[in-house]
This record gives structure tokens, C-alpha cells and sequence, in this order.
């Protein structure tokens, strides 16, 4: 089952479902369910934010046959449960690349989220990882040197959430078009590696 997070949120929409003569065996509900979930499920929504699962069905009405069409379509009403950070929300994510731009991070079901160069902890430098063609990145507020790895649990703030408008086409080699866009920063005491601020915390709670 779903938890719900302070990241998801309810989102009530109504859509036009054809339902296969070869669910009508189903019960209705369970036949429209499972046409809903392949419509929307892991997809973005612009504005809405990512479908991570359907609630609900409100209603289901409106049983008609398009002219040379064998198949009921159904006005339906739902609920969609949607990841949809808000700006300002804190969320822990693991670090998934490490460039010269920054870091992406992956919360497991969504893996783009971003944190800029610019955004990472002052002062901050890097240096290049040769055996991963790679950068790590370092923080040094003292004499001491804190640095941030793949696969390290990072605690960001949402400083924006973006829905790219689709490119009509898309240069060679660039990367994979992304319908949803999380930027962060961990410019803050509290944020960046969790291992970081693991005795502070241990020493608050």
C-alpha cells in the first residue's frame, strides 16, 4: 500500500475510458481500474505532477458505442494520488550521478532531481573520479573535508518543480527528455548527506 507523503497529493479528473470487449467479463469496476492505471500510472501530468497510483472511482456513466466500434466507452470520474513537491518541502533522495553541473538524485520511482553546482554547500570544490569518469564533490568549512558519494542518502529542499514543454526534436546523444523537473539545494545546515548531521540529529531527538 501507498503511504501517503507530504509530497502526494489527491487530484480528481474525469476522462473518456474505452473499455476491450474482452474485459466485459470483469466486473466493471476492476475492468475500468486496470484501463486507468495503464493510462496514467508513472506518467506526468503537467502541472499535476507524477501518477503514482489510482485512488479512487467516483463514477462510471455515460455507456456509449461510437459508430463501426465494438467497444463501450465510459465516462469516468477518479482520483489520482500524485508525487508533487511543493517549494520549500524537505525530502531525502539518494545521490544517483555526480557531475561538474551537480547532482541528480533518485527517490526510486522518480529520478529527476537536481541539485546545481551553485546550490550545493559553501564552500564547496570538486574534483574528478577517474575510476567512475566521473567528479566527486567536496564540502570544506574548516579544515575539514565532508564529501558527498553515490548512493549517499541527501537531504534537499524543493526549489522549483518544472514540466518541460516536449521537443519537437532532440539533438544526438542529449539527454533523455524529462516531462517533470526537480530542482534543490542543500546550501543550508541540515541539508546535503544525511551522515553528515547523524549526531545532531541523534543529539535533537
Amino acid at each position: 500500500m501507498l503511504k501517503k507523503t507530504q509530497c502526494s497529493t489527491l487530484a480528481e479528473l474525469s476522462t473518456h475510458c474505452v473499455c476491450p470487449p474482452h474485459l466485459l467479463s470483469l466486473r466493471l469496476q476492476d475492468a475500468v481500474m486496470g484501463e486507468l492505471e495503464k493510462l496514467f500510472l508513472d506518467k506526468v501530468i503537467a502541472n499535476l505532477g507524477l501518477c503514482v497510483s489510482v485512488y479512487d472511482i467516483q463514477s462510471i456513466k455515460d455507456h456509449f458505442i461510437l459508430p463501426n466500434d465494438g467497444h463501450p466507452t465510459l465516462t469516468v470520474v477518479f482520483t489520482l494520488i500524485m508525487f508533487r513537491p511543493f517549494v520549500g518541502e524537505i525530502i531525502t533522495a539518494k545521490v544517483l550521478e555526480s557531475t561538474a553541473d551537480g547532482l541528480r538524485l533518485s527517490l526510486g520511482f522518480f529520478d529527476d532531481i537536481y541539485i546545481p553546482s551553485h546550490r550545493l554547500p559553501t564552500p564547496s570544490h570538486k574534483k574528478d573520479n577517474l575510476k567512475k569518469n566521473s567528479v566527486m564533490w567536496y564540502w570544506k568549512p574548516s579544515e575539514d573535508e565532508f564529501s558527498i558519494e553515490l548512493k549517499d542518502q541527501i537531504r534537499f529542499q524543493v526549489e522549483s518543480v518544472n514540466y518541460p514543454k516536449i521537443p519537437t526534436e532532440q539533438p544526438e546523444n542529449s539527454k533523455p527528455f524529462a516531462p517533470m523537473e526537480v530542482k534543490g539545494s542543500i546550501d543550508f545546515d541540515g541539508l546535503g548527506p544525511v551522515h553528515w548531521w547523524q549526531d545532531v540529529d541523534e543529539e535533537a531527538s
